[in-house]
């Protein structure tokens, strides 16, 4: 067989770490709860929080909820991958499950805020970075005011927050618009991003 005819034989695809980030009431945590049950073949690393518990969540799914001593401890023993107060509460991604994931072979998505994807983009720039948002501040208004989970104030300064967060698209790879009672099409989008991602030629390094 000539050389030009020989199949071209590349490396396998490396495992990707897929950060989902968005304004609060992207509806980050509904793509999640739709991507396992539509049993993505993904590693779902979930984030700590010092915040309350929502009627709603699930610890160990939603977050991983903890004191703010715990919280404190992990800081010190350098086991956060970044963390962040957010809203007068800390949130933070925990560095080891994501580790182990990768070395094993794992695609890996983790939720964070704004703030947390801009501290992992330094970190690990190799990472796919994806923007979740609905089509219009009209509706991403609506969706935190129907959640009735804010008081008043509270609520201003998360629709505030989100308005800065929203020029932040550009710092990102990707955006996904979660469209209201079309959720299975932005699970379907962030599917077919992984699916690119894995199909690039210059392939994305993770080293962590």
């Amino acid at each position: 067989m000539s050389r030009e005819n020989q199949p071209l034989i590349t490396p396998p695809a490396k495992p990707l770490l897929i950060v989902l980030s968005g304004p609060s009431g992207a509806g980050k945590d509904a793509i999640l709860t739709r991507m396992r049950e539509s049993d993505c073949p993904l590693k779902y690393v979930t984030t700590l929080t010092t915040r309350p518990q929502r009627p709603a969540e699930t610890n160990n799914v939603d977050y991983h909820f903890v004191s703010a001593e715990k919280f404190q401890e992990m800081i010190e023993r350098n086991e956060l991958l970044e963390y962040a107060s957010v809203y007068g509460n800390w949130y933070g991604v925990p560095r080891k499950p994501i580790k182990q994931a990768l070395d094993a072979g794992q695609d890996t998505v983790v939720k964070v805020d704004i703030q947390g994807a801009a501290t992992i983009r330094k970190i690990l720039p190799g990472a796919v970075f994806i923007f979740l948002v609905p089509p219009s501040m009209a509706e991403l208004k609506q969706r935190l005011k129907q959640r009735h989970t804010e008081t008043p104030i509270d609520l201003a300064l998360r629709i505030k927050t989100a308005e800065k967060e929203i020029k932040q698209l550009s710092s990102f790879d990707y955006v996904v618009f979660n469209r209201q009672g079309d959720i299975d099409r932005a699970v379907s989008e962030i599917q077919s991003i992984v699916t690119a991602e894995k199909c690039r030629v210059a392939r994305r390094e993770i080293t962590l």
